[in-house]
């Protein structure tokens, strides 16, 4: 499946994002997940997304364009206890404004660390895009470092409690894992719901 990314910008607010009308599927989680490190490895471009062992180290909406048709979103992490809460609360109006009146949004997807299922945050978050009604699917992280009768557990146990998600994926960066399923998934949803948008 192609998936040729390039970085577009990044923007500190949803008040000068891009006009077009591509469609956009966003990517959060916990802080130090591993979405810069997932996008990468996606999009098989090492430095493409910048990493770092330092968790809240992405504080920007991230844009890359992907296959110039549409745009691949890198969210801040959430639950990093070491920000300010002034600045966690910023960050929290910021992603509502951008999940609840971004009309280019067609996905959001919801990263979670596959050694941790079931954090409150994770679920927090989960809950939150279930009651609003906005499309989200689950990528499970880091699968690598799980037993397969875990994973197994875990998709089970994600599918049981949020049914409303388009599809849970469970994945590593680092062994290849899982990323031509979660390709093809983002490319065609992106596509699909590009052309079922208003």
């Amino acid at each position: 499946m192609k998936f040729e990314a390039v970085f577009v910008a990044s923007f500190p607010s949803v008040d000068n994002l891009p006009g077009d009308s591509r469609a956009e599927i966003a990517l959060i989680g916990r802080s130090n997940v591993g979405k810069s490190s997932l996008i990468n490895a996606i999009a098989d471009r090492r430095q493409l997304a910048k990493t770092s062992s330092t968790p809240g180290k992405t504080r920007l909406l991230n844009y890359f364009l992907v296959n110039g048709e549409f745009y691949l979103v890198d969210m801040p992490g959430y639950g990093f206890a070491k920000q300010a809460k002034s600045e966690r609360f910023e960050w929290a109006k910021i992603a509502e404004k951008y999940f609840l009146d971004r009309d280019q949004l067609r996905a959001v997807g919801v990263l979670i660390d596959g050694r941790h299922i079931g954090l409150e945050s994770d679920l927090t978050a989960l809950r939150w895009f279930v009651e609003t009604e906005r499309p989200f699917f689950v990528v499970m992280t880091k699968c690598d470092k799980v037993k397969q009768s875990e994973i197994a557990d875990h998709k089970k146990f994600l599918k049981s409690m949020i049914p409303q998600a388009l599809g849970v994926f469970a994945v590593s960066s680092t062994k290849g894992k899982g990323l031509s399923e979660l390709r093809k998934f983002i490319v065609e949803s992106a596509i699909s719901r590009n052309r079922e948008a208003p």
